[in-house]
C-alpha cells in the first residue's frame, strides 16, 4: 500500500492598512506598470530568473481563480496563487515522468521555452526578493517539509528544496498524530503572526510528510484613509439584497483606467514599498463579463493604461478568511496522476512509493483604514472650485469587486480574490 504525502498550502493574510497615491514621480510612474515578461532575450543569469516564470506563475493564478469560481458559487474569494505554486513546484522536485509533466502543465510552464532548472531558480530568487528585510512592506514566504522519523529522504531532494526554496526540514513523529498535528499547528501559527491558529485539524494514519508554504504581508498605504470618514453604507449583494458596511472614503489623485469594453473601473492603491492593490469595479451586472477575459493579458493592459486623476474613493473595509480543497481543484484542472496510486514521486525519498492525500490552501485578508495615526493628523487640502472643471468620477465600491496584490519587485500576484459581501467572514 502506497504511504501517504499530506501536501498543506498555508498562506496568510494580508494585513492592509489603507491609503493611495498621490503626485507620482517619474520612478513611481514607471513602477507602476506590472509586467509579465514575454521576452526573455535580455533575462541572464539567476538575478532575472524571476522574470522568466513570471508569465506561467500569472497564466496559472487565473486558471486557479477560474476553477475556483466554477465552484465559489456567490461566495468571496481569496487565496494566493505564488504560495499554491511554489509548493507544488517544490514537490515537483520529487516527481518523475508522466506526474512530473502533469505538474508542469497545472502549473503553466511549458518546457519549451525554458528549462526544468530555470523554473526552480525562478521561485529561488522571488523568495530572496520578497524576504529581503530592508523592503517597506512587511513580507515573508517560506517552506517546511515535516517528514516521519521513520522516513529517509534522498540527498538530491534534500539538498534541492533545501537550495532553491530555503525549506526547513522537521523531523516528526507521525505514529504519535496528536503530537505531530500539534507541532505542525504550533508551526503555522507562529509563522503567520497568529492569524492561522489550526491549519490541521487531523492526519490521516498514513501521513508520512507534510509540506507547508506560507505567505504573510502586512502593507501600509502610502497614504491612509481617515478613519473619522468612515461611516456606515449599504454594499449591494444583488438587485435586491444589501448589507450594512463600514465605508471609507477618500478624495484624491489615483492611478485610474476606465475600460469601456469590459464595463469596469480599474483602480490601483499602492502601499509604501514596492506594491500595490489592483481593485477592479464591474458595472452593474457585467462582473461576469468581467471574470471571463481575466488574464494576464488583460490585467497587463489595465495596469498599462492606468493614468493620474483626481477620483472620489468609497472603499469598504473587510476582513474575511477562504479555505480551498487544492487536490479537488487541481484535479478539475487535470493534474490527477500526484493524487492517485500511479503517482511517480520516487525522486523524494528511498524506497517509498508515495502519492498526496490532501492540498489545502486557506487565505486571509483584512483591509481597512492606517489606525490611530490616521485618526490623530490633521489635514488642509486646498481644491480647485469644481465649477470651472468637470467634476471628478465617483467610483463607489459599494458591489461586487475584484481584487489583486501585486508585487512590483518580482511580478508576482501575491493574493487575488473576488468580494462579493464584505460583511462575510468566512468563504
Amino acid at each position: 500500500m502506497k504511504s501517504a504525502l499530506c501536501l498543506c498550502l498555508l498562506l496568510l493574510g494580508l494585513q492592509v492598512q489603507a491609503q493611495h497615491t498621490s503626485n507620482l514621480n517619474d520612478e513611481q510612474q514607471e513602477q507602476k506598470i506590472l509586467h509579465f515578461p514575454e521576452d526573455h532575450t535580455h533575462a541572464e543569469g539567476e538575478n532575472l530568473a524571476h522574470v522568466k516564470i513570471a508569465p506561467s506563475n500569472a497564466e496559472f493564478a487565473f486558471r486557479f481563480y477560474k476553477q475556483v469560481r466554477e465552484e465559489a458559487g456567490n461566495k468571496n474569494i481569496f487565496f494566493s496563487p505564488l504560495s499554491i505554486a511554489t509548493a507544488f513546484a517544490m514537490l515537483s522536485l520529487g516527481a518523475r515522468s508522466n506526474t512530473l509533466s502533469e505538474l508542469q502543465k497545472g502549473l503553466a510552464f511549458n518546457l519549451t521555452e525554458m528549462e526544468e532548472q530555470e523554473i526552480h531558480e525562478g521561485f529561488q530568487h522571488i523568495l530572496q526578493l520578497l524576504n529581503d528585510p530592508h523592503r517597506e512592506v512587511q513580507l515573508s514566504m517560506g517552506n517546511a517539509l515535516f517528514i516521519d522519523k521513520r522516513m529517509k529522504l534522498l540527498q538530491k531532494f534534500l539538498d534541492d528544496v533545501t537550495n532553491f526554496y530555503y525549506s526547513e526540514a522537521i523531523p516528526s513523529n507521525f505514529q504519535n498524530s496528536p503530537a505531530a498535528l500539534k507541532e505542525i499547528n504550533n508551526y503555522t501559527e507562529t509563522k503567520t503572526h497568529g492569524k492561522i491558529v489550526r491549519l490541521l485539524e487531523s492526519l490521516s494514519p498514513d501521513t508520512v510528510m507534510v509540506l507547508i508554504n506560507y505567505v504573510f504581508f502586512k502593507g501600509y498605504w502610502e497614504k491612509p484613509f481617515n478613519s473619522l470618514s468612515t461611516r456606515d453604507e449599504d454594499f449591494l449583494l444583488d438587485a435586491k439584497n444589501s448589507v450594512k458596511v463600514k465605508m471609507m472614503h477618500q478624495h484624491k489623485t489615483f492611478n485610474v483606467h476606465r475600460d469601456e469594453k469590459l464595463s469596469c473601473w480599474v483602480v490601483e492603491i499602492p502601499y509604501k514599498g514596492n506594491a500595490s492593490a489592483l481593485f477592479v469595479l464591474p458595472d452593474e451586472g457585467t462582473m461576469s463579463q468581467v471574470e471571463d477575459v481575466l488574464l494576464k493579458e488583460t490585467v497587463s493592459n489595465w495596469m498599462q493604461s492606468l493614468e493620474e486623476r483626481n477620483i472620489y474613493l468609497d472603499l469598504p473595509k473587510f476582513s474575511i478568511s477562504s479555505s480551498y480543497d487544492v487536490k479537488s481543484l487541481f484535479q478539475k484542472m487535470g493534474v490527477t496522476e500526484v493524487f492517485s496510486g500511479q503517482a511517480d514521486l520516487s525522486g523524494i525519498a528511498e524506497n517509498a512509493l508515495l502519492k498526496v492525500s490532501r492540498a489545502i490552501h486557506k487565505a486571509t485578508v483584512d483591509v481597512s483604514e492606517n489606525g490611530t495615526e490616521a485618526a490623530a493628523a490633521t489635514a488642509i487640502e486646498v481644491v480647485l472650485l469644481s465649477a470651472l472643471f468637470p467634476s471628478p468620477p465617483h467610483i463607489r465600491f459599494n458591489r461586487p469587486f475584484l481584487m489583486m496584490i501585486v508585487d512590483k519587485t518580482t511580478h508576482s500576484i501575491l493574493f487575488m480574490g473576488k468580494i462579493v459581501n464584505p460583511a462575510a467572514k468566512e468563504a
